[in-house]
């Protein structure tokens, strides 16, 4: 292989490998930011009205008053809690002023069987919590939401995609994690993070990526250090 095409794919996988570094640190520095506006959040914990859940992005704590819906629960699948695999219920909350937005009640186990909960409709006309985007779909939770003996099953949690079978037009874009103080519901934490990597995990693979487009560059090298000795000696010879 001559030496320029030797150089320019190490550099090329080299560049490839620093790309990779730089986006897992994007996603450190992005899921740190959001570590900290959560706890800024949380700590003054000044309730908004519910038709914040319109906006799309950011977090809002909110409370409000309206009703449950009859619409059929939403299991979220895949979600582990204290290494016990299960799913998070959400249900259609209908505010008295904003659109219809997705309360999080918590997290059931599921049975070896995958024996589906059916959770009761609450009562409750008052609700307050976290308003925040929804959970990450992830690579495979883009699929239609499945209906099982009453229940709506999901991979990921698209309020858009929900809305049709819902019969809730207008579904706000943000959901509310309802505030673990309340006396009702499931058990749950406001973790924002969930089922997901944390800053420090993007960071180690950051500087992985970069450790091998360094290891790329230093094997190229020595290489080329090695050829050279090698025609040398074969001239002096």
């Amino acid at each position: 292989m001559p030496l320029w095409l030797g150089w320019t794919l190490a550099l090329l996988v080299a560049a490839g490998f620093s790309a990779l570094g730089h986006w897992q640190l994007q996603r450190a520095r992005d899921k740190q930011a959001l570590l900290a506006k959560t706890e800024q959040v949380l700590a003054r914990r000044q309730a908004g009205p519910l038709s914040l859940a319109g906006a799309p992005d950011g977090l809002d704590w909110a409370a409000g008053h309206g009703r449950f819906t009859d619409a059929p629960p939403v299991l979220l699948d895949n979600q582990l809690r204290e290494g016990r695999a299960g799913v998070r219920i959400y249900r259609v909350f209908q505010p008295l002023q904003g659109p219809p937005l997705l309360v999080e009640l918590g997290w059931q186990p599921l049975p070896a069987d995958r024996r589906l909960p059916h959770p009761p409709k609450p009562v409750q006309t008052e609700v307050s919590g976290l308003l925040m985007p929804p959970p990450a779909a992830g690579l495979a939770g883009h699929g239609a939401p499945a209906a099982q003996d009453g229940v709506l099953l999901a991979l990921g949690l698209q309020p858009q995609a929900l809305a049709g079978p819902l019969h809730a037009p207008g579904l706000a874009p943000r959901v509310l994690r309802l505030d673990p103080a309340l006396p009702w519901g499931y058990p749950r934490d406001l973790e924002v993070l969930p089922n997901t990597l944390p800053p420090e995990r993007h960071l180690g693979y950051a500087v992985q990526w970069f450790g091998l487009a360094i290891a790329v560059l230093a094997t190229a090298a020595l290489l080329t250090f090695r050829r050279r000795r090698a025609a040398r000696a074969k001239i002096g010879g």
